[in-house]
């Protein structure tokens, strides 16, 4: 299979230089009256999420440094689409903005009609975060790394299960790009999201699956599922002891769970200059950075330009692994 992979390992490089030197930068060329309001920070997924996590993160942080309230306003529904379609065609006034992934951005423009351009619709500020996931199987599934599942899924001829948040979530589309690249065939069973997701595999309903570090890591300490691998190109300092995945036979496997800030398309530069400052500044302090780190958060940080061209170079990722895999995501 062609080697899909993203460009959040080169990002990262240029990001830890630029968020040291946009710090002493947030105060300048700020725009002479915004905002003087309050500004609503749109998370296009449910209370309690990844998303929502790092969105209430910078909410607070962006409130304490602009003296004006920001609130997070949750908008799921329809794999991010309301939330986004709403800052979408929000007025470009820089006091409706969005933090939205790769659902919103990237993987939904291959399977669906949205009723917004992910890329022209919106302004980039700033790629602010990465997620890797987690392979996990039941404990009762005879593999105790990757070797041996990949071993069990070729000797089963199809019967090995696995779930996912939903059809198209990063989950499902990780799963097959796993199965693609090792040559077995997997059921897929999906569910309603990914607390039902990962309570099936604990059940024994389904063998295994694939989710983000921050939901993993909890339920792989206490025992409950297996941790075989990681997603990333590099270990994970939430749970150090599990290799990544090119490590344990898929060379060049990559899947992460992104986090980007936009504003609707039309917003004064300046205004996205300054939500691009305070940002980075925001996210290059260790108070907030260091506990993400330690969950298995990789922040970025970036300029717009760098969100502007990794988007669509995930556009290309996910619409080529789609394509080449023949998947049926309009089920």
């Amino acid at each position: 299979m062609k080697r899909l992979r993203s460009t959040v390992p080169c990002l990262l490089a240029v990001a830890a230089l630029s968020l040291i030197a946009a710090a002493p930068q947030a105060r300048a060329n700020e725009p002479s009256n915004w905002p003087d309001r309050l500004i609503k920070l749109v998370v296009p997924f449910p209370a309690g999420s990844v998303t929502d996590r790092i969105g209430r993160v910078l909410a607070q942080r962006l409130e304490t440094n602009l003296k004006q309230p920001v609130v997070v306003e949750n908008r799921p529904g329809a794999g991010a689409t309301i939330g986004s379609d709403y800052v979408a065609k929000s007025r470009p006034d820089g006091y409706t903005v969005l933090l939205g992934a790769n659902a919103s951005h990237a993987v939904n423009v291959a399977f669906m009609k949205l009723p917004y351009d992910p890329v022209s619709s919106f302004e980039p500020i700033s790629l602010v975060a990465a997620v890797p996931s987690v392979l996990m199987v039941n404990p009762g599934v005879a593999a105790r790394n990757v070797n041996e599942l990949l071993a069990l899924a070729k000797a089963s001829s199809g019967k090995l299960t696995y779930t996912s948040a939903g059809i198209g979530t990063t989950g499902h589309l990780g799963m097959e790009m796993l199965a693609s690249m090792a040559g077995v065939q997997l059921l897929h069973v999906p569910a309603k999201g990914p607390a039902q997701a990962l309570q099936d595999v604990m059940a024994g309903h389904v063998d295994m699956l694939i989710e983000s570090i921050a939901l993993s890591a909890p339920v792989v300490k206490d025992g409950r599922l297996r941790g075989l691998a990681i997603t990333a190109q590099q270990r994970s300092p939430a749970l150090p002891e599990l290799p990544t995945l090119s490590e344990a036979g898929l060379p060049g496997y990559e899947l992460l769970l992104w986090f980007a800030l936009y504003a609707p398309a039309g917003t004064p530069q300046d205004i996205v200059a300054k939500l691009h400052a305070e940002t980075a500044r925001i996210f290059a302090d260790p108070a907030v950075r260091d506990p993400l780190v330690r969950d298995g958060v990789t922040v970025v940080a970036g300029t717009p330009r760098e969100l502007a061209d990794f988007q669509r170079s995930e556009i290309d990722k996910f619409g080529t692994l789609i394509r080449k895999l023949n998947l049926d995501l309009k089920q």
